[in-house]
């Protein structure tokens, strides 16, 4: 269980990147769902020992991660959003150089753990060409194959799925529902279908803070009764806005389709739809943005 308590950190230009947040993190996996500038990444820092939070406290089974991140490095596998290689190294070489940096002595237990990650991240025929060469979606699986060195009981990954095209997307995902069964894994994304098509539970972040937090499906049944759409000329937008609370926008056929959420239909031209998680998310930004 990974269990964070009034973690808050600000910048030294004052930038108050997160503020007060609190999760209680079981196994299996968990998603963060949140804009960019949500603070997202610096919540994913904090946990993986990068940075200090300001204050707060951050526990992981019996670790104290905040004292003693080095008790938590020894069972951490982390992917981050951006990740640098070596140039003109392979794969396989480059897992055996992380292999050792983990840890790993032995050459014979590296070659099994790397030969064994080579294949479950499905790069294996791949394994001698230089990462730096790799496409998108295959430097992403080797940045998990990195991650799982060690046999990790929490894994983190940050915005994984941006940029891949949507097979790649596919494979990631998969590899990911199949790696999080056992273990802790905390999925950071600003895109809500990674979200729930992988995570049992979720939280939204914004400006810092802890927004939503529950199972998907709970969420999603929270709007039942409460989302409308109506397609309009986008020109009429600033007065829909003006007069409904409008979640979302998207053209459709040089159209305006608005989502709106109203307890009893907002008026002529709209019909009720079923929401979805995306309309969750886009709810929960908004009356966020209204209060702020």
């Amino acid at each position: 269980m990974l269990s964070i308590k009034g973690l808050t950190h600000v910048y030294p230009n004052g930038t108050r990147a997160l503020d007060g947040v609190d999760l209680e993190i079981g196994k299996g996996m968990f998603g963060l769902l949140g804009p960019n500038g949500a603070g997202k990444s610096t919540l994913m820092r904090a946990i993986a020992t990068l940075q200090t939070p300001s204050q707060g406290a951050i526990r992981f089974g019996d670790i104290d991660v905040v004292a003693n991140p080095e008790a938590l490095r020894r069972t951490l596998g982390y992917l981050p959003q951006d990740f640098g290689v070596y140039p003109r190294v392979s794969a396989v070489d480059l897992l055996d150089h992380m292999a050792v940096l983990k840890g790993i002595a032995s050459k014979g237990e590296r070659k099994d753990t790397v030969d064994t990650l080579l294949q479950q991240v499905n790069l294996w025929d791949v394994r001698k060409k230089a990462v730096a060469g790799y496409s998108g979606g295959m430097r992403q699986r080797f940045g998990i194959a990195q991650a799982l060195i060690g046999r990790p009981t929490l894994i983190i990954v940050d915005e994984p799925t941006a940029g891949l095209d949507p097979e790649e997307r596919n494979r990631f995902l998969n590899l990911l529902a199949e790696i999080g069964e056992n273990v802790v894994v905390i999925l950071s994304t600003h895109i809500v279908e990674d979200v729930s098509d992988l995570c049992p539970r979720m939280a939204i972040l914004a400006s810092g803070k802890i927004l939503k937090e529950g199972a998907p499906a709970d969420l999603v049944g929270g709007l039942v009764g409460k989302v409308w759409k109506k397609v309009i000329d986008r020109n009429d937008l600033d007065a829909e806005r003006a007069r409904h609370q409008v979640i979302s926008t998207r053209l459709a056929g040089g159209r305006t389709v608005i989502h709106v959420l109203a307890d009893a239909t907002p008026g002529a031209g709209f019909e009720p739809v079923q929401g979805g998680l995306e309309d969750v998310y886009f709810s929960t930004l908004s009356a966020s943005r209204r209060a702020a």
